[in-house]
Order: structure tokens, then sequence, then C-alpha cells
């Protein structure tokens, strides 16, 4: 069991290793599960352990957890990478070609909402490239639903919005 879980710790780093930006919990969790290597309650125990021991670093913005590798994580991967079987590694290593760009937007492009002290919905929208925001923006709506809306359709129409809020101010 102690080699398998392992096994587990390693794929993680090695996927945070891979890209230049970091996963969610949720994105990290989908891989995993999808390819059927083990369950949900052993993939965040082995999360958890790599963040206590200094391999990954998580931030947390609301309510996301965001992993990335650290120097530490990489020196481990690099130590132990021959664990990781070749099927494997081509797995992972297509599963972040094919799905990369959705990755990083995903995690570029946060939204949520929330309740205000005045019983309103505030709806935050963000583009983030690697540590800097680039835009930040609140809007209060009076209805759940319309907050909602705003956060589903954020990461469809934030380019075009960012572009358009330069072009009106330059």
């Amino acid at each position: 069991m102690a080699d398998t879980f392992t096994l587990y710790k390693l794929i993680i780093l090695y996927l945070l290793d891979k890209v230049n930006f970091p996963m969610s919990n949720a994105q990290l969790s989908e891989f995993i599960l999808e390819k059927e290597y083990t369950d949900y309650f052993t993939v965040q125990t082995a999360l958890s352990e790599l963040s206590e021991t200094g391999l990954l670093k998580v931030k947390t913005v609301r309510n996301t957890s965001l992993y990335r590798i650290t120097e530490e994580g990489q020196k481990t991967l690099s130590y132990f990478l021959n664990k990781i079987s070749p099927a494997i590694r081509e797995e992972i290593d297509s599963f972040l070609k094919e799905h990369s760009y959705e990755l990083r937007n995903e995690i570029s492009t946060p939204a949520d909402y929330y309740r205000t002290d005045s019983g309103e919905y505030a709806a935050r929208c963000r583009v983030l490239e690697r540590d800097s925001v680039l835009i930040d923006l609140t809007l209060t709506v009076p209805v759940k639903e319309q907050a909602e809306a705003i956060c589903s359709h954020w990461r469809g129409k934030s380019q075009s919005l960012y572009a358009a809020i330069i072009k009106e101010l330059l």
C-alpha cells in the first residue's frame, strides 16, 4: 500500500511540475479519478501530506485550493521519477497537452459571489496572470441568480471585457 500511495503522490508532483500555473484541488482530483487510479479520499490525503511536508505550496482563493510544486517537490520528483511508469507519464502528458488551455483558463479567471451586509449579492470576477491581478471587478446586484449568472459567464467573456475596458480607458 505504501508504494501505491507514494505513486499517487508522485503523480500529483509530476502533474504540477509539467504546468507553469497552479492547479486546483478539483483539477488534480478529476485527472486521478477519471483515470481510476484511486479514490477521492486517497487523493485528498496525498495532497495534504505533500503540502505538510513542503513538497507542494497551497493557496486558498475563495473556497478553492490552488497547488504549486515547490523546489523541494521538484527535487523529490527528480529522485523518484522512474517510479512513475512510462505509460502513466504518457497519460499525464497527453491529458495536459489536450486540456492545458482549459486548465489554465479555469484558474486564471476566477469568479465567485457572496451576500453583502446590505442583503445584495456581490460577484467578484478576476483575471490573473501568473502572480499578477490584471483585473479585479466586483459587481453588486440585487438577486442571487444575477450574481450566479455573472460568475458563470465571466470565463467566456473575460477576455473581451478586459480588452474593451482597456480600450475605453486608454
